[in-house]
């Protein structure tokens, strides 16, 4: 029998898919489970899926899946898939009725904040699906006003970039989020939280980050030291307290989604970080991006 295997050397959870009767078969040695397997290609055919801790549709999100996003399936009951994000490693559960086994390699990503899908090349047409900022579309045809995606619908083509095309400044992106309402677990512009926005908006800067704040924290940027004063700091520095982050829009300014707001917000930082402080969270670390380059920027 494998010896059992002390929590605190545990792969987090929300990164490595196991269980006490299944796991991953990655993790082998690392996790003890009754069996191991591989996880099963699948692509996410929803608009945003909610991805929960539990198989209960009555809990809140940990985050959502965007379409077109493809994911590793291990388990599949009772209308439910327990699945691992390929994109950022995220694990969890979605209703199994978002994902198609057919694998279709995206060729564009959605630029703007939303965009629709039609079921004819024609404005008036009654909407198939809402998607937002990030979703990957698999385009067949191109046209000046609308291209159509392999499944025969079609999306506003000023509304989609090549997937390597990508943003210049992931902090315009997250300024386009201003006003959008506070939610946790969200990714869209119908509801976001701090963390959230901070990845989309990264990740429409052709640059990979993980889901929550405290993964951010640890692997993004390069820490700088807190001054005295929080000025000096420049456009893009990621702002820390314990469970929130925030993206700073010039020496000042800070974005970003919140709850005592319930929105997406700028405010100054001194503002932000004495407030948050009165809650007995003090600022603990600012991390520099550093300056983005890309000879494909501009597709957003």
């Amino acid at each position: 029998m494998m010896s059992e295997i002390p929590a605190a050397t545990l792969p987090d959870p929300r990164r490595h898919a196991f269980r006490p009767d299944l796991a991953d078969e990655r993790l082998v040695g690392r996790v003890e489970a009754l069996r191991y397997i591989a996880g099963q290609p699948s692509q996410i055919i929803r608009p945003a899926v909610p991805l929960r801790r539990r198989p209960v549709a009555s809990d809140g999100l940990d985050t959502e899946i965007l379409f077109g996003e493809r994911v590793s399936v291990f388990d599949e009951a009772d209308g439910w898939a327990w699945v691992q994000l390929e994109r950022d490693g995220y694990v969890g559960y979605i209703p199994a009725n978002a994902l198609s086994e057919t694998i279709v390699p995206p060729t564009h990503r959605v630029k703007a904040t939303g965009t629709f899908l039609y079921p004819e090349a024609d404005m008036k047409a009654a909407p198939i699906m809402h998607l937002s900022l990030n979703a990957e579309l698999t385009i067949v045809e191109e046209g000046e006003r609308f291209s159509r995606t392999h499944i025969g619908a079609y999306v506003v083509s000023r509304h989609i970039a090549e997937i390597e095309k990508v943003a210049r400044d992931y902090v315009e992106i997250a300024e386009r989020l201003i006003g959008t309402p506070y939610l946790w677990g969200g990714k869209t512009r119908i509801g976001i939280d701090c963390s959230g926005l901070v990845q989309l908006s990264l990740q429409a800067a052709g640059i990979d980050a993980p889901r929550d704040s405290d993964m951010q924290m640890a692997e993004l940027g390069t820490q700088i030291e807190i001054p005295g004063d929080l000025e000096g700091l420049e456009r893009g520095d990621l702002i820390f307290w314990m469970g929130h982050v925030g993206i700073m829009t010039d020496g000042v300014m800070l974005l970003h989604a919140n709850a005592h707001h319930m929105s997406t917000v700028v405010e100054t930082l001194p503002e932000a970080s004495e407030r948050i402080a009165k809650s007995g969270t003090p600022l603990i670390a600012i991390k520099r991006m550093g300056q983005l380059s890309s000879a494909s920027a501009g597709g957003a």
